[in-house]
């Protein structure tokens, strides 16, 4: 019998995730993901792979708390098709404050009962997290139950062979449109705190590059809890990345190491990006504006909320490369699988969706609406599509960020290090955003100069006593004046052109 109770007895969370990572099923038969994961006994006896809770073991099955990922699946898909045609049942309201607090539970035998389908699974309870509110959220970006179901349920859920550092895992819609990732118990206490206000801020402002939540949930089995949540999804796999980016706007340790470089699409950080494309990524001026302003919005909301150590996930798809190469076999079948089903349902799940209310984009990029993408170029004038969103949102400014920040700042640059105060950390994310990673395009650039490397450094010493570099970034004809001092990071070399520029006090007006 289901039954559900006004106080939550299991919080939910969500932290980052990659992506960019392929199917497991298309890229790995034994679907291991890592060279680093340890070798640790299973209760089976079977070796087995494993990265946090995230383990594979020697007959290539994923698992996950014990869970095997098939059956993890078909308990996801059983509940959620159960949880949704349960609520389609009851007429709709206004979302009351109570409402963000409910937890329905429904239990699940193998042999089914009389409200649930016999299956092959060991038995389970399915647990939701605030049906209401969530059904709120769904309808909001334009998601009615009968496409959430088939979206996630209609077909099997397609698992990602990427577990990220926390060991998660992560399933997306055979229609591209949703990520499902599993979740830890500290992040989830938090998103659950985050609900009201989430709430609010989508009210007022439905388009932003947050992360849409669109349903929690726990699946309890064999003794365990398996947090789970249902996100948009950034990337449609039928488009090929050809590089990849999470900033910050940070120094400290904000370079891919070198075991990340060996995969074959690595993950860049911020010091990547300035070697790799110093000029930045140019925008039409109405996508460039609209984009700073849902950029500035959103880190005001996540300010209010004492949120950081967010960052931008930034992957891009270049036209111009992709016309050049020959179509392998793995993104062919994407792309037939994306076309057997019905059209992508809407473009809520990508962020050119989000800033065209506040901007209308012109033709001169020619794509197809399905690819979804920001139209770009680079310094070569080639034609790019950027995918982007906030991700790693829920990081609050508790004491143990404070205290490894006043331990950082002690051995590195205080102004380097990603950990700070919310206020600040959302006034330099933005600033390095709209300056160092998207640009206008310049609107009467001289031929010789059009292109020409948009940073420019000259030598002197800091206050702090470290070298200084003056940081002159080429955005447009009305920013040409605008000279930015930053600070190098200790130990890098004078010079180089891969040196993230740190905005100093005088331009933030002091530490706030």
């Amino acid at each position: 019998m289901a039954s559900a109770s006004s106080q939550p007895s299991l919080a939910v969370g969500f932290s980052s995730f990659d992506p960019g990572a392929p199917s497991c099923t298309a890229s790995s038969a034994s679907g291991i993901l890592s060279p680093t994961a340890s070798e640790v006994p299973y209760a089976s006896g079977m070796p087995i792979k494993k990265t946090g809770h995230r383990g594979v073991d020697s007959s290539g099955e994923t698992t996950y708390k014990k869970t095997t990922s098939t059956a993890l699946k078909g308990a996801i898909q059983l509940g959620i098709t159960y949880t949704v045609g349960s609520l389609s049942t009851k007429p709709e309201r206004d979302v009351l404050m109570q409402d963000f607090y409910v937890v329905e539970s429904i239990f699940f035998p193998s042999e089914g009962s009389n409200l649930t389908p016999a299956h092959h699974y060991n038995a389970f309870r399915f647990k939701t997290y605030a049906p209401v509110a969530f059904r709120y959220f769904r309808e909001l970006f334009g998601i009615p139950p009968d496409d959430y179901l088939c979206s996630l349920c209609s077909e099997p859920l397609i698992e990602l062979c990427s577990s990220g550092a926390s060991g998660s895992l992560f399933y997306v819609s055979s229609d591209d449109e949703l990520i499902i990732k599993t979740l830890q118990h500290k992040e989830a206490e938090f998103l659950q705190k985050l609900l009201p206000g989430y709430y609010l801020n989508l009210s007022q402002n439905p388009r932003t590059l947050l992360p849409k939540f669109f349903g929690l949930y726990c699946v309890q089995t064999g003794g365990k809890n398996i947090r789970i949540v249902v996100m948009n999804n950034l990337l449609p796999r039928s488009v090929k990345m050809h590089i990849k980016y999470d900033l910050k706007g940070s120094t400290y340790k904000r370079r891919a190491s070198q075991k990340e470089r060996e995969k074959p699409l690595p993950t860049f950080k911020d010091l990547d990006f300035l070697q790799d494309i110093p000029d930045g990524l140019f925008l039409d001026a109405d996508t460039y504006n609209a984009l700073c302003k849902t950029l500035q919005r959103d880190c005001l909301v996540l300010q209010s909320f004492k949120i950081m150590d967010y960052s931008l996930w930034l992957s891009i798809h270049n036209i111009d490369h992709a016309q050049r190469e020959p179509l392998s076999s793995d993104t062919l079948q994407v792309s037939i699988d994306t076309q057997r089903l019905a059209p992508q349902k809407a473009l809520y799940s990508t962020a050119m969706e989000f800033i065209q209310g506040e901007a209308r984009l012109g033709d001169t990029m020619e794509a197809d609406d399905h690819m979804r993408g920001i139209p770009a170029q680079n310094s070569k004038g080639e034609r790019l599509l950027l995918y982007i969103g906030i991700i790693d949102i829920l990081q609050s400014y508790t004491f143990l960020k404070k205290l490894e920040h006043s331990w950082k700042a002690v051995v590195h640059d205080g102004d380097a290090v990603s950990v700070h105060r919310p206020g600040f950390y959302a006034e330099r994310f933005q600033h390095f955003m709209c300056n160092a990673v998207f640009k206008k395009i310049p609107l009467k650039p001289s031929p010789s100069k059009k292109f020409r490397s948009g940073l420019s450094f000259s030598l002197h010493t800091g206050s702090s006593g470290n070298s200084c570099i003056t940081y002159q970034p080429l955005v447009s004809e009305e920013h040409k004046s605008q000279v930015i001092k930053v600070q190098v990071e200790p130990g890098v070399h004078l010079g180089r052109s891969d040196v993230l520029p740190q905005t100093s006090e005088s331009t933030f007006g002091g530490n706030q």
